[in-house]
């Protein structure tokens, strides 16, 4: 029996027996005969992905119509389509209809597992890029520590960073490298009188080597911290309780000085070391106050009597000045009776003599 089959334009027929191809027929009318299986396939679609596709890619009339590519492990592929980007190939054998639409493949080697492309934004859109590639954003803030197989392969900075997915065990560490601050509170320390003090000190500081940081302590952090208390209780058990009242600055210095090699060591570094509190026992706090108030009373009373003292000699130095100069005693006494007569009307006429015998003998009430 024979059949008479039309196949479209953008079409091409496949014909099979047995399940072996055996014919190809372009765009228009043919005859098979009626124990042959026709598919009929649309070139639009451009990618043609049958399960048996290295098979028949080997019938010759077949693969005059078709673009093959043959990727190795170590290969991709970029797939471009009336010169917009398709798709993006893996490893193995891939076909595309040479025709109606114009097909171009770029393949690239993936030895180097970080990739770069002029069209690398455009790329990144692909559903297929998620498969194949490993997009990594870093923050200006940040440093990345890319390892392969456990190996640090590269120390990522600020950007954006593409890198091909293969059989390697890629793993992403983040680094943060803007200021942090350990606060490290209630640190029970005796100093060297057997005094009981808790101390709070605070620890600004920056990572400054990532890889160090990394490879040295599994938490740089809580290494730091660590090494914070012992250099604390070193400085702390070393002073007498005054002398800690006294100086805070000074044990911030020792401790930022003896800090200072092993955060170094840690791949760390130091912005400020400062001890916020001393916090003393109760009952030792009680006997300080009272010291203090002591001390301050006796303060007060040595200044009050040396402004006595010196009011004191204030006066003599005037009465001695009065004393030899009459004239200048007159004006004081003339000042004087101008403040009493402020606010009065009536007007006194003075003759000769001392002022206040005039003023005595003016207020003078006789019996």
């Amino acid at each position: 029996m024979i059949k008479i089959v039309t196949i479209q334009s953008c079409h091409l027929g496949l014909v099979t027996r047995n399940g072996e191809l055996v014919r190809v027929l372009e765009p228009g009318r043919h005859t098979i005969l009626g124990f042959h299986r026709l598919d009929v396939v649309n070139c639009l679609e451009s990618q043609w992905s049958p399960e048996d596709l290295e098979r028949q890619v080997r019938f010759a009339p077949l693969a005059a119509h078709l673009h093959v590519v043959d990727l190795h492990d170590h290969q991709r592929a970029l797939v471009w389509r009336e010169g917009r980007l398709h798709a993006l190939l893996g490893p193995g054998i891939h076909a595309f209809w040479r025709s109606p639409c114009v097909i171009r493949f770029e393949v690239l080697e993936i030895q180097d597992l970080r990739f770069e492309h002029r069209e690398m934004d455009t790329i990144l859109l692909l559903h297929d890029a998620r498969y194949h590639l490993e997009d990594i954003h870093v923050q200006a803030h940040q440093n990345v520590l890319m390892f392969r197989d456990g190996s640090l392969m590269e120390r990522l900075e600020a950007g954006r960073h593409v890198f091909w997915k293969t059989g390697a065990d890629l793993r992403q560490v983040v680094v943060e490298l803007r200021e942090q601050y350990l606060d490290i509170q209630g640190q029970e320390i005796m100093s060297s009188d057997k005094v009981s003090l808790r101390v709070n000190m605070s620890v600004a500081y920056r990572v400054a080597d990532p890889v160090m940081a990394h490879a040295e302590a599994e938490d740089p952090a809580r290494a730091l911290y660590r090494e914070a208390q012992l250099v604390l209780r070193a400085a702390v058990g070393t002073r007498t309780l005054d002398e800690l009242l006294a100086d805070k600055e000074s044990i911030a210095g020792e401790v930022r000085d003896g800090l200072q090699v092993s955060a170094a060591r840690l791949g760390l570094a130091l912005n400020t070391v400062g001890v916020r509190d001393i916090i003393l026992p109760g009952d030792m706090k009680e006997l300080l106050n009272q010291v203090t108030e002591a001390q301050k009373a006796s303060e007060a009373n040595i200044i009050r009597r040396r402004e006595e003292t010196a009011a004191a000699r204030s006066q003599a130095n005037t009465a001695r000045l009065y004393q030899d100069n009459p004239a200048l005693l007159r004006m004081r006494e003339l000042e004087a009776i101008q403040d009493i007569m402020k606010n009065a009307q009536t007007t006194f006429h003075m003759g000769q003599g001392a002022l206040l015998d005039q003023l005595r003998s003016l207020l003078r009430v006789d019996p």
